[in-house]
């Protein structure tokens, strides 16, 4: 058995699964609200180990020798996936439906046909309701939705929209330059971050206790900035050179299998005709 060619393969497809992650962060890099993915590479063996005590057979059996492939020891495997939700780079816009979020951890609660889910992604817009909504049409939501069921929605007189700190939402009154509190956007804070599962569009499943509609809006944020735009933490320098860093070792794993596979074959082939 060519265990080095096992390795090799095993090596390569783990070099693809890097392309994709990398090449969707590219991608994204100036998506707004967009919190770059990365793989956290490792070995057979490790993940062997750790899982050994659920396997049907007791470690020592004979049986249990047929899960654990001794060419397949020391292979590259993805282990695992996170996303870094480090904070990007805050842009000022003066569009007063921009709405950043100055901390991690924050996000905004909105409505989609799946149910609710969370955003970073703070470019809103009206529409022909005057309900305030995401670029992709979803409702953005009220701090009291989980108990009035009710979006934000303005009026056509409403000339004048501040958001302050904490996400109050202030209108003019009519025929006035005097402000009047009319809602407060739901800032949540989940517990767990790892528990968010990404779902496109900018939106994340959480996968907490009682899910989204678990989830309590924060009174006081005091991350909530007003005409301006959070980009992407995606680096694209740093992204480029890991891209060119993958082609290479996908280049080197193909050409390690080419070698396994043809050349000492063909070696073994002229060796073992010689003695015959």
């Amino acid at each position: 058995m060519q265990s080095g060619y096992y390795s090799s393969a095993a090596g390569m497809v783990t070099q693809f699964n890097r392309l994709d992650t990398i090449a969707n962060n590219l991608a994204n890099v100036n998506t707004a609200g967009f919190k770059e993915d990365n793989l956290i590479i490792g070995d057979f063996m490790r993940l062997y180990k750790e899982a050994r005590d659920e396997l049907p057979n007791a470690n020592q059996t004979k049986e249990a020798a047929q899960f654990l492939n001794r060419a397949m020891n020391k292979a590259p495997q993805v282990v695992d996936a996170y996303t870094d939700f480090s904070l990007g780079v805050m842009q000022k816009s003066d569009n007063p439906l921009d709405v950043a979020l100055s901390k991690e951890g924050l996000f905004f609660l909105v409505k989609t046909p799946e149910g609710l889910r969370l955003s970073r992604d703070g470019t809103f817009t009206k529409d022909d309701e005057g309900k305030l909504v995401t670029k992709q049409g979803y409702e953005v939501l009220p701090s009291d939705y989980l108990i009035s069921n009710q979006p934000i929605t303005f009026n056509e007189g409403d000339s004048a929209i501040e958001i302050d700190k904490n996400g109050q939402i202030l209108t003019n009154v009519p025929n006035s330059m005097m402000l009047n509190q009319v809602n407060r956007l739901f800032i949540a804070q989940p517990d767990n971050i790892n528990l968010l599962k990404k779902e496109g569009d900018g939106l994340y499943r959480y996968d907490g206790e009682g899910g989204a509609e678990g989830l309590v809006s924060l009174d006081e944020s005091e991350a909530v900035l007003q005409g301006f735009v959070e980009k992407s933490n995606v680096n694209a320098v740093k992204m480029m050179t890991q891209l060119i860093e993958t082609n290479r070792l996908v280049g080197m794993y193909q050409k390690a299998m080419d070698t396994q596979m043809n050349d000492m074959n063909r070696d073994a082939i002229e060796k073992l005709a010689k003695k015959s």
